[in-house]
This record gives structure tokens, sequence and C-alpha cells, in this order.
């Protein structure tokens, strides 16, 4: 199905119809199954933090409460800003994710492939954005088969900067061509994807109860709805 054209409206009150869907991966469309942790906590034993000890469930809670932004910031906090030790921590993290994900542990979330489907049947561009690095996405991407799926996918590094900084969603709107941030809509499971999405001006920041955050903590991040699984998302933007 072709296109909408853009239509720019003279009245800034009117919104115009969602143009781009951008969506987060594990977690909103990508199951994540604890992967994220299992490869963080090893990750981390390589700077002498194992498993079972407080500094590591500390560090645990921090590694919950951050899903979402990159992985390279979570370290750097982590490690009180220690490069050396953070890359170290990080490249063992995008590693061993990617081990597991080579291994059959990534999967696509229910309703996930169908929704992008509808989306772009509906004539909606759909971006997928991680915190990911570039590699390890490529990776997921590779083992799901979504290389065709969808027109964008990005990573910090190819917007500057990571969530929860609005970088992601603008790299998005100016890679697809569109002029109007009133025509985006972001979905994603952390309190991170909603900050990025009221930073960016987005009217739509939907959060999905699949991943990471609770309902509460995603709208007190700025959710303007909250949805079950990404697979509302179909109803909630495409127009009869």
């Amino acid at each position: 199905m072709p296109r909408r054209p853009f239509e720019p409206s003279d009245t800034i009150d009117v919104l115009p119809p969602i143009q781009l869907a951008v969506l987060d991966m594990a977690g909103t469309t990508v199951a994540d199954d604890g992967l994220v942790e299992q490869a963080f906590t090893r990750a981390i034993a390589t700077q002498g933090i194992r498993a079972g000890t407080t500094a590591h469930e500390h560090m645990l809670d921090y590694v919950r409460a951050t899903m979402g932004e990159p992985r390279i910031s979570v370290f750097r906090a982590l490690l009180d800003g220690d490069e050396r030790r953070a890359h170290e921590a990080n490249q063992a993290f995008e590693r061993v994710y990617g081990e597991l994900v080579g291994a059959g542990a990534c999967t696509a979330l229910p309703g996930a492939v169908e929704t992008i489907e509808s989306l772009r049947g509906a004539g909606i561009y759909v971006a997928l954005t991680t915190g990911f690095s570039r590699s390890t996405q490529n990776a997921i991407l590779n083992v799901l088969g979504w290389y065709d799926l969808v027109d964008l996918a990005l990573s910090p590094a190819d917007a500057g900067r990571g969530r929860p900084y609005p970088d992601l969603v603008f790299a998005a709107i100016m890679r697809l061509g569109l002029s109007d941030v009133r025509a985006v809509a972001v979905a994603g499971d952390t309190a991170s994807d909603m900050l990025t999405a009221r930073r960016a001006g987005v009217p739509v920041a939907a959060g999905v109860l699949t991943g990471a955050h609770s309902g509460d903590a995603l709208r007190k991040a700025g959710a303007t709805h909250v949805l079950n699984s990404v697979a509302g998302l179909t109803e909630l933007l495409v127009e009869e």
C-alpha cells in the first residue's frame, strides 16, 4: 500500500495522522526472558562483582530501573565513571547477550509481527530502536529475520545519544523524511522510553506491560496510553 502523503496542517491544534511508529525492541516487540539480567551478571563479574553479593543486588536493581537506556551509560554509572572498566563490562555484556541470542534465546513477543505488518499495511512507517549496540541489534534482527519487516532500525550510535534523550526519535523522523513530530507515536516498556517520547514532543507515548516496568511507572514517566502489549497499537493508531 502506498504511503499516505504528508500534508502539514495550517491549524496548530489539528493533529496530523500518525505517519511513524517508533517501537522499542527488548520487552516491547522482542521477548527479554531475563536475557539482560543474565548478560549483566556475567559482564559485571569481569569487574569482580559476583552474583549473590550485596553489591551485585544493588547494581541489578539499578539495571532494572534503567532498562532501555544504553548499556554503556549504565556501566559508567555503576563503575563510578571509570571509562576503561565501563567499556570492558559493556563489551562483555554485548558478547554474552549476542551468544544468548545466537543460541536461540530470542523470540518475538506475541502479536508483534502482526502489529508491525498491520501498521505498515496502513501506510505507517515502523522504526525499531534499542539501547543495545548496533552489532547486538543486528544479531537480534538476523535471528528473528526482521530486516525486511520494518522500515528502519536504529541504535544509540546511529542517533548521537540513546534514551532518555529524544535523539532516536528525531533520527527516525529525519531518515524517513517526515516533517512533523506530531505525526509520530512511540511505544516501549520502560520509563526511559516514555521520557524519550515526551521529550521528543510526540502526541502518543504508549507504554506496554510486557517488559520491565509497571503501568504506574510508565504513567509517571509520561505515558499517554498503557497497553497490555504492542498488539494494542493497531487499534490505537490505525484510522478506520
